[in-house]
């Protein structure tokens, strides 16, 4: 079951080789997530608070780490553990093709 709470700021970062989508409110999270040890933190703004499956759509659709697989991977598995709710129906987004 997908939340309906929402994120003002989302992005990325890696814990021990795992990269994972990060959502936050504001982006003092990334201080946290340093002091915990994360690296390659990259977190945006988003042009308005959103739920989980429309961030994941809205870093698809910006191109958001597309030249990083594991980033892409990330975002594929966010879009399929949250999808859109439409009429009453899921929708699945997609997120591009991870290329090794």
């Amino acid at each position: 079951m997908a939340t309906a709470k929402k994120f003002a700021v989302a992005g990325v970062s890696t814990l021990n080789g795992k990269t994972k989508i990060r959502f936050a409110n504001d982006t003092m999270r990334i201080k946290i997530l340093a002091k915990n040890g994360h690296t390659n933190v990259d977190l945006v703004s988003l042009p308005r608070e959103m739920t989980k499956a429309e961030i994941a759509a809205y870093l698809t659709e910006i191109g958001f780490g597309s030249n990083s697989p594991a980033v892409l991977s990330a975002i594929s598995y966010i879009a399929k553990k949250n999808p859109v709710e439409t009429a009453g129906k899921a929708t699945v987004v997609k997120a591009a093709a991870v290329t090794a």
